[in-house]
């Protein structure tokens, strides 16, 4: 990668229309490199579209794409692709070869030594299947062919649509685990999506969240993470609230036998709940609320589809 360039891919305004509908819209990426980037968002949010337009599979309608330190266009492509692994969508292969053969095929095209093909084998562990037919590979192992594929001719970059799609569990961990090493074993970029937050937040350093073709979204999981609320149950909500304003504590809602405040300081709490029980208020539970994370990315993508309905009303 370019050392000038602190990012493996980097978009501006990157959008695509299909007859004047968009379904990518503005998006601005910055995957910094050598780590997994998980690319989040509900089917037909837009992430496919994406990646083809960073693999030149689709052109942009408009915008602009930079990936390992040199702006994307038909005359860099030649200098840019053979850096880059891919699989996108389902794995292409011939079920009547093997899979080393399938690999062969492919280390030919791409002009790399035959070596590199027992390397891929490894890592992706397909070692001990590499002579059986790859139509009598499992979907976890069709998998694992397809992303040795990419990975012949030791790319810097590698970009995965929807790895895990269609996968059991055991397959799931298998390829989660895969991409989870490939940053400090091969020294490379991982680009990730799916539609599973529970998979993404499971192997992904960095997230992007996109729906209805617009980026929502971008940084660490950390920066999803909720503040919480301060719930206390009681057995006298109503004159508890009252009380707590009228000393100035802020109380946003006030239902059942529950006050919600929000999360105070450690050392304020000793003081709210002798406050409360000097008052003669029996306190039964006191607890702070977080929204897990897949509430949080529930709510921003319920909020753009929200939104998106909006405009297109308008």
């Amino acid at each position: 990668m370019n050392q000038a360039s602190q990012w493996a891919i980097r978009t501006s305004g990157l959008t695509k229309q299909y007859r004047g509908v968009p379904v990518v819209e503005g998006v601005n990426l910055a995957v910094a490199p050598r780590q997994v980037f998980g690319f989040l968002g509900p089917n037909g949010a837009g992430k496919s579209t994406t990646m083809k337009m960073l693999l030149g599979l689709a052109h942009p309608t408009s915008g602009t794409v930079e990936m390992l330190g040199e702006q994307f266009s038909p005359r860099s492509a030649k200098r840019v692709l053979p850096r880059v692994g891919s699989l996108i969508e389902a794995p292409s292969f011939y079920g009547h070869l093997t899979g080393r053969e399938n690999l062969d095929i492919v280390r030919r095209i791409k002009g790399v030594p035959a070596v590199s093909v027992d390397a891929a084998l490894e890592t992706v562990r397909l070692t001990h299947a590499a002579k059986k037919l790859a139509k009598e590979y499992s979907l976890g192992m069709k998998q694992r062919l397809g992303i040795a594929m990419a990975l012949l001719g030791t790319p810097e970059l590698l970009i995965l649509d929807e790895p895990t799609n269609g996968l059991d569990p055991a397959g799931i961990h298998e390829i989660r685990e895969l991409i989870k090493s490939l940053p400090q074993t091969h020294g490379l970029t991982v680009v990730v999506s799916s539609h599973l937050l529970s998979e993404v937040e499971q192997m992904a350093d960095t997230i992007g969240i996109i729906d209805h073709g617009r980026l929502l979204y971008q940084g660490p999981l950390a920066g999803l993470e909720d503040a919480g609320r301060l719930v206390l149950t009681l057995d006298d909500a109503e004159r508890t609230a009252a009380m707590l304003r009228s000393q100035g504590w802020q109380v946003d809602l006030v239902q059942n036998r529950e006050v919600t405040l929000p999360v105070y300081e450690d050392q304020h709490i000793p003081k709210l709940v002798s406050t409360i029980v000097g008052a003669g208020v029996g306190v039964y539970r006191v607890e702070i609320r977080r929204r897990s994370l897949e509430e949080k990315f529930l709510q921003m993508t319920e909020q753009a589809q929200v939104q998106g309905a909006a405009q297109v009303a308008a």
